[in-house]
């Protein structure tokens, strides 16, 4: 990608998602004039970055280009600060917002997880959701089904190995 058409395609990035860059910077940094900034800092590294092969997400990529410089920003108050509470310098603090890619792919984990549950024959689902989302025991999920305890552990196996078999396929 030459250099005008990298400028372009960062500024139409940049300008289809401005408001929502701006309102996830002002929640991060508390300050409406500091994500203002950060948000101009990190449109200008974008254009200095011209990445070498294309962005599966781009707008995951603009976000963490912005958190990045935000955690950037944060530090250097901090260190300006001296120490932060209790004596604890400033590298050993970590920002507190996810990432936005690790947003997307906890995401993207989260549907592939979703898709394989669906997938599950009914009574092997039946027995999972009540496991993992109602949070049931084993036994009380026998009791309340009129099946065996041991049935009970073989549909939640069941139910992993193919939620394992999911992720596993999708990484490779």
């Amino acid at each position: 990608m030459d250099a005008s058409a990298h400028e372009l395609a960062v500024e139409e990035l940049y300008v289809e998602h401005r408001v929502a860059l701006q309102r996830f910077l002002i929640r991060m940094l508390r300050c409406e004039e500091a994500a203002a900034e950060v948000m101009q800092e990190a449109y200008l590294k974008l254009l200095r970055l011209a990445p070498r092969y294309g962005i599966r997400d781009p707008r995951a990529y603009l976000f963490q280009v912005a958190a990045n410089a935000a955690c950037d920003r944060l530090s250097r108050e901090k260190r300006q600060d001296g120490l932060v509470d209790g004596g604890t310098t400033v590298e050993n603090v970590i920002c507190p917002k996810p990432n936005a890619e690790a947003t997307a792919m906890g995401r993207q984990r989260l549907q592939i997880l979703a898709d394989a549950v669906d997938d599950l024959p009914p009574r092997c689902r039946e027995v999972f959701l009540m496991s993992r989302l109602d949070g049931l025991g084993n036994s009380e999920i026998a009791q309340r089904l009129g099946i065996s305890r041991n049935m009970v552990e073989k549909h939640i196996i069941k139910a992993m190995l193919r939620c394992r078999q999911r992720l596993k396929a999708v990484e490779e």
